[in-house]
């Protein structure tokens, strides 16, 4: 049995997926169902014994304690996070109460439950945190990609409050001897991601006939990484991981968000054009850049795959065509998602509101 935090989101959902669809070890699913949780992720679940879902917040000492107990899991993976920059510009706390408070009340229920284990278990036992990139600050063009050393300068309320919470999963091996594992990585992309980010956005809005807003010249560079890679490394690290260490997991695919933007309109003229003939890229925008916006930022992978063996199966090209076919053949999923319809189906299915 594994605990898996924040599992209706983006990339939990993802992994949740991948783990039942290879492995028969039964999952716990923790997940407060903010806005971007969304249980319709995992219809395909739907009756297996193997996914039992529990709505609750990271945050709550006592319910995480109880399941602890209760289902007593080998591994803890977390996460569980508030993760859009542009959010947390506008409204910091709810990062600062999650990314941090959370974080820290979730390490002490699992620093409870772990000193209470004996032999085999004891020894077995894991708590892998999921992070990001951007805690290591922004690159200019031509520095060297982040590795595992870099030192750590966020610049936005979300990436301080996934600095801090690095700080404290670091903080709990050194002090307390918690087998922790930490990965960060880069920008991910594929099924289930909740538009508001960059590449389901511009799908949705090139459907919809909308503009596609692109922030000031649209040239931050961003590493790309399919989410069903970042999958596979976070299974790796959790099998063979060295304790107390960091992990970067990265695509090896650096491009501007503008050659982004342009790509994802490309395979639209080809897979779905529009009804008048023209490209896509004629709905491209540019807007004002957004506070503080980091200009680069660049995975070093290369501890992963020289300790672990893992490197991405995707490249770019054939991860952003994937994303692609999957947002055309799942627009009721995108329909829900933007109309806030996936809230009814979370009642109707588990009798849970939101």
């Amino acid at each position: 049995m594994i605990l898996v935090t924040g599992a209706a989101g983006f990339i939990g959902s993802n992994f949740v997926l991948d783990w039942l669809g290879q492995s028969d070890e039964p999952v716990v699913n923790l997940d407060a169902l903010t806005y971007a949780g969304n249980l319709e992720n995992l219809v395909a679940l739907d009756g297996d014994a193997r996914h039992l879902f529990v709505k609750g917040s990271i945050g709550n000492f006592d319910l995480v304690a109880r399941l602890l107990a209760k289902h007593r899991p080998r591994a803890v993976i977390n996460f569980a996070a508030e993760s859009h920059v542009d959010r947390s510009i506008h409204g910091p706390e709810d990062f600062i109460q999650t990314n941090i408070v959370g974080t820290f009340r979730l390490l002490e229920a699992v620093r409870a439950y772990w000193n209470a284990l004996e032999g085999e278990a004891r020894t077995g036992f894991r708590f892998l945190h999921v992070s990001t990139d951007e805690v290591y600050g922004s690159l200019e063009q031509g520095d060297p990609a982040f590795t595992e050393n870099h030192r750590y300068e966020p610049n936005s309320p979300y990436s301080a409050s996934k600095a801090a919470s690095d700080h404290l999963v670091r903080a709990y091996h050194h002090t307390y001897g918690l087998p922790v594992l930490t990965t960060n990585c880069s920008n991910n992309y594929g099924p289930y991601h909740f538009p508001e980010k960059l590449i389901p956005l511009v799908i949705h809005n090139a459907l919809a006939g909308k503009a596609l807003p692109i922030y000031g010249d649209g040239q931050q560079i961003r590493d790309w990484l399919y989410v069903k890679d970042h999958c596979a490394a976070i299974r790796r690290v959790l099998v063979a991981g060295r304790l107390g260490e960091t992990y970067n997991i990265g695509g090896w695919s650096e491009k501007p968000n503008l050659d982004v933007v342009h790509t994802l309109c490309a395979i639209l003229d080809e897979l779905r054009p529009r009804a008048d003939g023209k490209a896509y890229s004629d709905q491209i925008t540019y807007v004002t850049d957004r506070p503080g916006h980091d200009r680069r930022y660049a995975i070093d992978a290369s501890k992963i795959e020289r300790e672990l063996g893992w490197k991405p199966a995707e490249t770019f090209e054939t991860g952003i065509r994937k994303t692609v076919q999957w947002y055309l053949d799942n627009q009721s999923w995108v329909a829900n998602v933007t109309s806030g319809v996936y809230h009814n189906w979370v009642g109707k299915h588990y009798g849970v509101h939101i």
